[in-house]
């Protein structure tokens, strides 16, 4: 009986405690006694980044596996000493017991490429001694949390290439102190520019701001001008306005772009020119001073210069009003029209005269505005690349700006102006950034004809693929996915982007041009439309030999969208394996691709089609896209035409089968002998 009422009480003190712990919300379940850090980052972070499902690589974090094998993360103690998991043999690999050290702290989160899909969570600010801060290259969404700036530590933070939006808010200026590298290119941030809630706020150590790429608005952020540590400045494709700060010149800068905003006014002077053309194209017109064009005129007008200024411009307006007016109704009377009016709706058109006493015109279209006939004929070329229908030359202005220059050959190109003027215009309209834009258009007198474009410094993907250069870079599976998606991107604003489509005609390697990030460009689309005939099939005839010509072309006139999709398969297999196409010859060089793989699909030898570069790093070439990718090109290669995908297809195919590991796209300098495994 004692023992039975000894059970009663404790079974009724265990009754009072229960509905004691309920009222006033004791937690009787066994706590945890893990690392506070550890808490945010598999009860916050995890479930944040990941979205709405499991994410492989966060899989990893998990309490069951010691916490040198958590994926994308780096641990330091309290008193500032690392944890080491670098040597395999040490016991910190395999030591459960981390899990519960309440003076672990996370050091650094580094999860670019990571196929993550969902957002930053607030909670990332709790982390009192992280430092680097990288999740570049995925899908998140939301907004840049207000959070962000209370974490203390942070020196390095890219969140670049991600889908996010909103406003930047005014807390990441509070990292200051601290920060070294803050990169969000590619997002689609909007808004002004917040400034530092401190107004002598310098930032002394920042050296990278990447804001690139997204939506902000306002005027130049005139702050900027206070960070004098600042090595490389990026503020471009944004809608951004007005006169570049003078300021901006006193900075230490190496690098700078400024390009396709809306700025306008006088450049800073730089000192000479410390930065090409390049950084400054796609702005107002207006925009002058090295290394664009000279501005006219004084750049420094008092106030009463400018009202002076206005008065005269309104009095010439006025004067070149009326005379126009007279002008115009007298042709009315005589009822003549001009056919070249009708070309200024477009483009705008210079008539100038040479020393000789010939004419020539030159028509500019968007981005070509500020040149004009003497800087195209005066400027000083030298030879780039020489093809069947002309040569390309890389040309020097006087103003110190550099231009490309594609010289037709004579007798190429239809004599006819009212046919070739409208194909003119068409391709001076195309604007996207997958193709290099038509700048402008000049014909002499005697028919010579130049093609003007931006000078890009890059080179051609087919020199990246197939010659050897020191310090040329490693091309991994994510690099050549994205110069592959790019130039897929590019043809299919071509076919379907304007209201008379565009076929290429001459896909290949070598009209690709790829700069130091890998971002593709694809060069000499809709040439042809100028040409005769034959000098027109003769690119079918080289097409056939380089083993791009589709089956059922024999005419360039016969060409359509279907047949650019042949080409870029054969472009495709190209980039996957690292080997020339080529048909009808023995060069052991060249190489039938598609023939290659139905023969290697046969002999189930599929995984050594690839180059080796490509699957460097790779554990599943499914699971990263390659399969997907290399069935794609097959596709694409078809005999039959109807059976082949459109371009359109081609991109969303290859977005759904992004690779998983993206890592290597920052990382311009890594050369084929540094290439390493992320990770």
């Amino acid at each position: 009986m004692a023992a039975l009422r000894f059970l009663h009480v404790c079974f009724f003190l265990l009754i009072l405690f229960h509905g004691f712990s309920l009222t006033f919300g004791v937690d009787t379940s066994s706590s945890s006694p893990e690392s506070s850090d550890m808490k945010i980052l598999l009860g916050k972070i995890k479930p944040s980044l990941q979205g709405n499902s499991d994410n492989l690589l966060l899989s990893s974090w998990n309490s069951s596996l010691p916490v040198c094998q958590w994926r994308g993360v780096k641990w330091l103690f309290s008193d500032g000493s690392p944890l080491h998991c670098t040597d395999l043999s040490s016991p910190q690999w395999t030591n459960l017991s981390l899990f519960k050290d309440t003076s672990l702290h996370l050091l650094s989160l580094q999860l670019p490429s990571a196929n993550l899909t969902g957002s930053i969570p607030r909670e990332i600010g709790e982390f009192s001694m992280l430092q680097s801060l990288f999740l570049n290259i995925n899908s998140l969404t939301g907004s840049v949390p207000l959070e962000l700036g209370y974490t203390s530590s942070l020196s390095d933070v890219d969140l670049s290439g991600n889908t996010l939006a909103g406003v930047l808010p005014p807390s990441v200026w509070n990292l200051c102190d601290k920060l070294v590298s803050f990169r969000l290119h590619g997002n689609s941030l909007s808004g002004t520019l917040p400034e530092p809630a401190l107004p002598d706020s310098t930032c002394d150590n920042l050296q990278v701001l990447d804001l690139g790429g997204n939506k902000f608005t306002g005027g130049f952020p005139e702050f900027i001008t206070r960070f004098k540590g600042l090595k490389d400045l990026d503020l471009s494709s944004n809608v951004f306005e007005g006169p570049v700060h003078e300021g901006l010149a006193g900075l230490k800068l190496e690098r700078l772009n400024l390009s396709h905003n809306n700025f306008s006014g006088v450049l800073p002077n730089f000192g000479g020119s410390k930065f090409g053309a390049e950084a400054f194209q796609g702005n107002s017109p207006s925009l002058c001073g090295l290394p664009l064009r000279p501005c006219l005129g004084s750049s420094r007008l008092s106030p009463g210069g400018i009202a002076g200024l206005v008065i005269g411009l309104m009095t010439g307006a006025v004067v070149v009003a009326s005379l126009l007016i007279g002008y115009m109704q007298n042709k009315r009377r005589k009822n003549e029209i001009d056919s070249e009016e009708d070309d200024l709706e477009e483009a705008e058109e210079i008539e100038n005269s040479d020393k000789d006493g010939g004419e020539g015109k030159l028509i500019v279209f968007h981005g070509g505005e500020h040149l004009t006939l003497e800087d195209v004929l005066n400027a000083t070329g030298q030879v780039m690349e020489k093809t069947s229908y002309g040569t390309v030359y890389k040309a020097k202005l006087s103003d110190g700006g550099t231009i490309a220059l594609r010289l037709l050959r004579e007798g190429s190109c239809c004599k006819d102006r009212s046919a070739c003027l409208p194909v003119i215009k068409q391709l001076g309209r195309i604007r996207h950034e997958n193709l290099v834009p038509l700048r402008g258009f000049y014909e002499g007198k005697r028919g010579e004809k130049l093609l003007i474009y931006d000078y890009l410094p890059t080179q051609s993907l087919h020199d990246l693929l197939h010659e050897s250069a020191p310090g040329k870079p490693a091309l991994n599976w994510a690099r050549r996915h994205k110069i592959v998606l790019g130039i897929a991107r590019g043809l299919a604003y071509l076919h379907t982007g304007q209201e008379v489509p565009i076929i290429h005609g001459n896909v290949r390697s070598k009209n690709v041009l790829v700069d130091d990030f890998f971002f593709a460009r694809i060069t000499e689309f809709g040439l042809d439309k100028l040409m005769v005939p034959s000098i027109a099939d003769d690119i079918i005839s080289q097409a056939k030999s380089d083993g791009y010509k589709a089956p059922e072309l024999h005419k360039m006139k016969k060409c359509n969208p279907r047949t650019d999709v042949f080409a870029f398969g054969i472009l495709l297999l190209e980039i996957l394996m690292g080997k020339k196409p080529g048909k009808g010859t023995r060069n052991v060089e060249f190489m039938d691709l598609p023939a290659l793989v139905k023969v290697a699909v046969l002999e189930e030898t599929t995984m050594e089609l690839f180059d080796m570069e490509v699957l460097k790093g790779i554990r599943s070439p499914l699971e990263e896209g390659l399969v997907q990718a290399l069935k794609l090109a097959m596709g694409c290669c078809a005999p039959v035409p109807s059976v082949r995908p459109t371009m359109d297809e081609v991109v969303r195919q290859l977005e759904e089968n992004r690779p998983r590991n993206r890592s290597a796209l920052y990382s311009p300098t890594e050369t084929r002998s540094e290439a390493e495994t992320p990770f």
